[in-house]
């Protein structure tokens, strides 16, 4: 479609917004790319556009320019000569805008990534997660007042309605946690009907009191249900929140108390520290796979808690959340520093893949990963060096300094380090992804909160090429060639199945 016309003359200067999200930035590219080495006429900004003219018909259209950005809908104007209306193909969003967003800023070519402007460094640093996930949610840092309210009504809501222990028990015991965490997220929506459009109105989001309310249960409540999945998954009772305990030392206490009791049990301060950092590293990453997720179900207006189950269920999937479990399972596979040079051998001939290295977005060292690097030490001073260590160390230095990766920019990511860390303080690896979830929750919530202050919000309901078969007559059963091969639709069976289809075929 988008190959039919050919775009040939380009009158473009950048319009640079201070809070411009990098999704924009990368979809500007467009302007680059489709006519690349033409030099951009030097017009006034708010002139900026692009004249395309269609090769089919012959015809000119001048298209406006803002933050570096074309509007898909702008595209509709240009028609063939049968009348349909241009539209752009672009599988994986590799180069699409679907919002304006003032969250996150990511330059993937220089490594940095900023909430709300503040540089990540600067907030692993100085912050603590209960802080940035305000600052994610309502834009600014807290005064000391609002940040002692914010941890207040979050804390308050770690105490969750006994019906969550409940539905646990009804989990098989070795059920994965995320596939717990999904479900649980889903079904605590079913305990607030007032907070449901669907069954309180469609305008209910509009009342901040009700919507902050759904915000603080969700931020309050994700690490209580984590932690009684991971106590349902290791055969351990629940225990209930310690709501004077902060954020994630509380979390790491419903993990890991026992016959102590919350005034005997406390979790090590550089542990918890070093957890609360990587919270902060994994609140939020721009419109990544489960952000998209969730702002794709808050576009037909349901409900926050069947929003944050489906996006907590797209981070469940092992090309998003999981990639830290793939890492730690690679460097187990490598074994020792000796076999780094045959399994780097083996990635460049395409017989192993190099897991924890390269990103969707960073083409420069992820920022996050060194600061992952660092908190590594510090666990590591605590629960004992890793085996692995080791290895992951040489085999970043390989990777770093050979020019087959170097070319492809294929740099650590927050992934490399994170497993091993995690693997350190003791979580099984179906815990991982709980790692991330918890945290990326503040993300979430902000993204959601935004998109229903944003005027331009519609819900999600994007095109498909048509290539299936024309119109056909429906045939009687009698008069039908099988079509559908047999291996298409076979499927597995147990021996259980087995034993009574040869039982039956008597």
């Amino acid at each position: 479609q988008v190959a039919a016309s050919t775009l040939v003359s380009l009158f473009f200067r950048p319009f640079h917004h201070p809070r411009c999200p990098s999704a924009m930035i990368r979809s500007g590219r467009l302007a680059h790319q489709v006519v690349a080495g033409l030099a951009a006429a030097p017009v006034a900004a708010e002139a900026a556009t692009i004249t395309v003219t269609d090769n089919r018909t012959g015809k000119s259209y001048t298209i406006p320019i803002t933050d570096d950005t074309i509007k898909a809908t702008d595209l509709k104007q240009i028609k063939s000569p049968e009348g349909d209306p241009l539209k752009t193909y672009d599988p994986g969003y590799m180069n699409t805008t679907c919002c304006v967003s003032r969250i996150s800023f990511i330059d993937g070519d220089k490594g940095i990534l900023r909430y709300r402007g503040y540089p990540i460094e600067q907030l692993a640093e100085k912050s603590s997660f209960v802080e940035v996930a305000y600052l994610l949610v309502y834009g600014e840092l807290p005064t000391a007042p609002q940040l002692a309210e914010w941890n207040r009504n979050i804390m308050r809501h770690s105490m969750i309605h006994n019906d969550m222990y409940k539905l646990h028990e009804a989990f098989r015991y070795d059920a994965h946690p995320m596939g717990m965490l999904v479900s649980a997220l889903a079904a605590k929506g079913t305990l607030h009907p007032e907070a449901n459009p669907a069954l309180a109105g469609q305008d209910c989001y509009k009342d901040l009191a009700l919507r902050n309310k759904q915000i603080v249960r969700i931020l309050g409540g994700g690490p209580t249900i984590a932690a009684i999945a991971y106590r349902h998954r290791i055969g351990r009772p629940n225990v209930p929140s310690n709501a004077d305990l902060g954020y994630v030392e509380n979390f790491l206490y419903m993990l890991d108390v026992l016959h102590e009791g919350p005034t005997e049990y406390k979790p090590h301060p550089t542990l918890v520290k070093a957890l609360d950092v990587l919270f902060i590293l994994h609140a939020e990453h721009e419109l990544n796979c489960s952000t998209s997720a969730m702002r794709h179900l808050a576009s037909s207006n349901v409900d926050v808690y069947t929003a944050t189950a489906a996006a907590a269920g797209a981070l469940y999937g092992p090309r998003h959340g999981g990639a830290n479990e793939a890492v730690l399972r690679m460097l187990e596979r490598i074994g020792s520093v000796e076999a780094i040079p045959k399994f780097v051998q083996d990635v460049k001939d395409r017989k192993e893949k190099l897991m924890g290295f390269g990103h969707r977005v960073y083409k420069n060292y992820d920022p996050r990963a060194r600061l992952v690097r660092k908190i590594a030490d510090d666990v590591f001073a605590i629960c004992g060096r890793q085996p692995l260590i080791e290895v992951a160390m040489e085999l970043e230095k390989v990777a770093l300094s050979d020019e087959y990766f170097v070319k492809r920019k294929l740099y650590p990511n927050v992934d490399f380090y994170s497993g091993l860390i995690y693997k350190a303080m003791g979580f099984p690896e179906d815990m991982f992804t709980i790692l991330f979830a918890v945290p990326r929750l503040a993300g979430w919530l902000a993204h959601w909160s935004e998109w229903i202050d944003d005027p331009d919000n519609k819900i999600y309901r994007p095109f498909q090429i048509y290539k299936g078969e024309d119109k056909r007559d429906f045939p009687d059963i009698a008069n039908r060639q099988q079509l559908v091969k047999g291996e298409e639709t076979k499927m597995q069976y147990s021996n259980f199945s087995a034993r009574r289809a040869a039982s039956l075929a008597k």
